[in-house]
């Protein structure tokens, strides 16, 4: 039932908070933010920010008593206190149980084996020594990628070990994982919704071009430049992953198409994802409305694309660090189909998340040629 009385809480302060409370202002919903301090890109739009630690059991469970909704925007978050507001029979999504296995990349790549869903092969090692004892002894073999099991995010706690030498300055500490290194044609994300009626919806299948250094992406491209049937077996397999974790709101399915035509599943996120973020202004339902409607169990918006549109991270500049500074904003404004989203952070740092631009176009080629100019043109950088 449509209800804006109703009091919704965000695990999360950040900028997916800011514009998942942005997309619940024409609908007069009551956002309430739980975070670390009230001038987080979230803080001014909401209806109520609670400070604290989104981690910590006291704090989570205090945020939680009266509200009638939870969801995240982040994934690593106190289950355990979500777990107590669940048995108290509040709504939680998505639900503590899964978030448990999600934040744990071990636990995520078990439970695709175990539902046959198509992802690399993988071990799981207790902790960096074992995982080089089995390098050693040939058990496992270079190149691989290694993923700390959990705490990782925007490109942290990935590896790609190619050589002995990388052992040695790019191993990561901690309870991991090891999986082959997939002949990557190109690297693919869908964005699925499901309500508690059981309704479900995707969003076309996006083309995502990774910044080898930072391991973010850098562009995102929509509609994917790959063979229509692999964009719906894309689409398919994301249903068909969100069916399986049983989740109510998003879930941005990562993939990675191979070589040899071969989809696989290189992770997820249950929450709205950076490579939803063009929706906002080449759909009709952006991620965050859609998310809304299935968090609330409303009908489902439609998904699909009404123009091409390719969007553009702005990362702060590599050397920057302090007070931010945005460079060339009013020379992007000036170009046709550019919308600039600012995140609100008052720091830059090299490869920070900062915001966005999304290019819209009449045609994919002619979005590309603009998001270029565009990353040329606007500079992330410190003013001190």
């Amino acid at each position: 039932m449509f209800d804006p009385t109703k009091k919704i809480g965000i695990l999360g302060g950040g900028q997916l908070g800011k514009m998942l409370c942005l997309a619940a202002a024409p609908w007069d919903f009551k956002m309430c933010v739980l975070d670390a301090a009230p001038d987080f890109p979230a803080g001014p739009f909401c209806a109520e920010f609670t400070s604290g630690d989104f981690n910590n059991y006291d704090d989570v469970l205090a945020f939680g008593k009266d509200k009638d909704v939870l969801t995240i925007e982040i994934e690593h978050v106190n289950t355990e206190a979500l777990h107590k507001l669940e048995q108290d029979g509040k709504t939680i999504h998505p639900t503590p149980s899964v978030l448990d296995i999600i934040k744990d990349k071990g636990l995520q790549k078990e439970f695709y084996q175990k539902h046959a869903i198509p992802t690399t092969d993988f071990r799981l090692f207790k902790d960096e020594i074992a995982l080089v004892k089995a390098i050693e002894k040939n058990e496992i073999t270079l190149p691989l990628v290694q993923k700390t099991r959990t705490a990782g995010y925007d490109g942290r706690g990935v590896a790609v070990l190619r050589t002995e030498a990388d052992l040695q300055t790019k191993l990561l500490k901690g309870p991991c994982l090891a999986e082959a290194l997939a002949p990557i044609q190109t690297e693919l994300a869908v964005i699925a919704a499901r309500n508690a009626s059981d309704e479900v919806r995707v969003f076309p299948a996006v083309e995502m071009d990774v910044h080898p250094e930072a391991n973010l992406v850098e562009f995102l491209l929509c509609p994917a430049r790959v063979a229509p049937l692999a964009a719906a077996q894309a689409e398919a397999l994301a249903e068909r992953v969100i069916r399986a974790f049983d989740i109510c709101g998003l879930l941005a399915v990562e993939l990675f198409l191979t070589t040899t035509g071969e989809l696989l599943v290189n992770e997820v996120a249950p929450r709205p994802h950076n490579s939803g973020h063009h929706t906002i202004d080449s759909a009709d339902t952006s991620q965050f409305e859609q998310h809304l409607r299935a968090i609330c169990n409303l009908p489902l918006g439609t998904t699909e694309q009404n123009v091409p549109a390719v969007m553009v991270n702005l990362l702060g500049e590599p050397g920057h660090k302090g007070p931010v500074q945005y460079d060339g904003v009013a020379e992007c404004l000036a170009m046709s189909g550019v919308h600039v989203h600012l995140y609100g952070k008052a720091l830059t740092s090299p490869f920070r998340k900062m915001g966005h631009v999304t290019v819209t176009a009449p045609t994919l080629e002619e979005a590309v040629a603009t998001a270029k100019k565009v990353k040329e043109t606007l500079k992330v950088v410190s003013s001190t």
